[in-house]
């Protein structure tokens, strides 16, 4: 699994893998392993009606003591060099206080904390110098989790804090403009009572509420896993002239699986094994478990159909599918791109449609937020489920939405599900910013979800070293949008796109259409020669139908389950944009 590439997200793999940390609790074991373990004994005991009408009251009656003791002290550990006094910020409008809280001896006080959103009860207990054990959230999952700030008790001493779990832990000023969640840094603190002032916040990530999530958890799979071959999806992670990259999904009992593939016409069948991944989404109940499996094809010719089929003698085979390498030399081409996505049945219409509209479009790629929640493997069973046959004929693309990333918790499942390039800003950031050419045009694939500073860098690198005719950067946050603009994507990011002059910037996130005039230096500019056109579009079901037109909009309207087909052909790019029902909704062209 890889590693989170957040600066200070440092919860991503909690849920995940949890180590026991040496503490006063050290015989405990990590709220991790309590809950797995929690989870298959409820499994055990109970029938699907049960898990789904568990409440907080039974989950208590229902742990082992040592299950309780752990989650009430294993969520969050800290050292302290003095004595002092923990307050501990509890949203009001979560309904079940946190079982531990008071029988472990904090006190509601009269002050409350506030942001823009929510209001904050304040806890507190004074603590000896020492380690520091604290509970989880709840058992529910409320996004706006606990927070914490420390002061000295004695006036004089000097606080020191240890991180223990997490171990890199962050902390700030507590007083207004302050953040408390990493995943959204953009809430910031309004008001703070002044004893709170001035003493030290340590923040979180709302994604901590998911941790030990057990009421109205469980959930069921529409697509379950079997010993057989599907949801067969086509990616690169190499030259899209001599590779391709093919991943498939079984249960967890099939041990290996390998790609067979020909020259189409021809009966000289090679092989591929394929890398096998244990997937585990401890609360699908119909299927916890599957096996992802991923095959990278080398050496193939260019401008070459090939057939193939994947699996196992000992599981079965899939149907024989086929796709077609990218020319050698440089030549016209066409792709399909798609706004939001969020695992749609009626995107699995759409996909479908535009294949049999435009069989030529060499790939496909999503702007992002191709499911509802990236952490919910049903859902990705749902998107390539309803989506069928043509990934498995033509590559998939993609980057991260905040769906895909969410709550501060990383992208994992998004990262095993596609394999994508490697050519990244750092190794952390591999298959979700990266850059890949194909024939005239280069494409930069950003995750506009992490740090825009950590990736300014290799987006200029980029743009200084290509030689392309085409310039194309995809990411889900349209910088310029008629509901929230991106002012720090237009000010760090704006720049370099004017500078190397980039075509296009594709986004997605607001679910209507927007095609702008070219934009220079964020004035609006008569030709696409001397600006970037920025263009928003949506795959899923639409909204923000009543915002205003904007005053640098070409096209705007309050569209849904829209594609996108674009032909480049030497100097011209041709583009269309189609509905579900197969009518033209825009086109222009540009010539270089």
């Amino acid at each position: 699994m890889k590693k989170t590439p957040y600066t200070f997200l440092w919860l991503a793999l909690i849920l995940l893998s949890c180590s026991t940390e040496e503490s006063k609790n050290e015989n405990l074991p990590s709220v991790s392993d309590t809950m797995d373990r929690l989870v298959s004994r409820l499994y055990s005991d109970w029938d699907k009606a049960t898990l789904d009408t568990i409440s907080h009251a039974f989950i208590e009656a229902y742990l082992e003591p040592t299950e309780k003791e752990a989650l009430a002290t294993q969520y969050w550990k800290i050292e302290v060099n003095v004595p002092v006094t923990v307050s501990l910020m509890r949203d009001k409008a979560q309904e079940v206080t946190p079982f531990w809280l008071e029988s472990s001896g904090f006190e509601r006080t009269d002050m409350e904390v506030k942001n823009e959103i929510y209001t904050y009860e304040v806890w507190q207990k004074n603590f000896d110098a020492g380690q520091i054990n604290l509970g989880i959230n709840g058992f529910g999952k409320h996004r706006p989790v606990y927070f914490l700030s420390l002061a000295a008790q004695n006036a004089g001493d000097e606080l020191e804090i240890k991180p223990v779990y997490p171990q890199n832990q962050h902390t700030e000023t507590f007083e207004t403009g302050a953040f408390t969640y990493h995943d959204w840094d953009g809430l910031t603190i309004t008001e703070v009572p002044d004893p709170l002032k001035g003493q030290q916040l340590l923040t979180t990530i709302r994604g901590r509420a998911r941790e030990a999530h057990m009421v109205n958890a469980f959930r069921t799979t529409d697509f379950p896993t079997g010993k057989s071959p599907d949801q067969l999806v086509l990616t690169w992670s190499g030259d899209p002239r001599t590779t391709m990259d093919i991943q498939w999904r079984t249960d967890e009992t099939v041990p290996e699986g390998q790609v067979k593939y020909w020259k189409s016409g021809s009966a000289d069948t090679l092989t591929a094994s394929a890398e096998k991944f244990l997937m585990e989404d401890r609360l699908l109940q119909n299927d916890r478990y599957m096996h992802r499996f991923t095959a990278k094809i080398e050496s193939l010719e260019p401008a070459t159909t090939y057939q193939y089929r994947v699996g196992h003698d000992d599981s079965g085979w899939s149907a024989v599918e086929s796709f077609t390498t990218a020319n050698a030399t440089e030549s016209a081409f066409s792709f399909t791109w798609f706004g939001d996505i969020h695992n749609s049945p009626i995107w699995g219409e759409l996909v479908k449609k535009s294949e049999k509209q435009h069989p030529g479009a060499e790939f496909y790629f999503s702007s992002g937020d191709l499911v509802d929640t990236g952490l919910y493997r049903d859902d990705w069973d749902k998107l390539f489920g309803y989506a069928g046959g043509p990934l498995s004929r033509k590559p998939f693309l993609a980057v991260p939405g905040n769906h895909d990333s969410q709550d501060g918790l990383g992208a994992w499942m998004y990262e095993e599900m596609l394999s994508l390039p490697s050519d990244s800003p750092n190794p952390d950031m591999a298959g979700r910013t990266y850059a890949f050419n194909y024939q005239n045009a280069l494409f930069l694939m950003i995750d506009a979800t992490l740090s825009l500073d950590e990736q300014t860098a290799w987006l200029e690198d980029k743009l200084r070293e290509t030689t392309a005719t085409w310039k194309f950067a995809v990411f889900h946050f349209p910088p310029y949008n008629g509901v929230e603009p991106y002012l720090d994507i237009q000010e760090k990011w704006g720049p370099l796109f004017d500078k190397y002059h980039v075509d296009m910037v594709l986004g997605g996130h607001f679910h209507y259409y927007m095609r702008s005039k070219p934009i220079h230096n964020g004035a609006v500019k008569n030709s696409p020669a001397e600006g970037t056109i920025y263009w928003i579009s949506i795959g899923t079901t639409g909204k923000n139908k009543d915002i205003a037109r904007e005053p640098y909009a070409e096209v705007q309207f309050p569209g849904e389950h829209l594609y996108q087909y674009v032909s480049i052909d030497g100097n011209q790019m041709n583009a269309v944009t189609i509905d579900l029902e197969g009518n033209t909704r825009d086109q222009f062209t540009i010539h270089k």
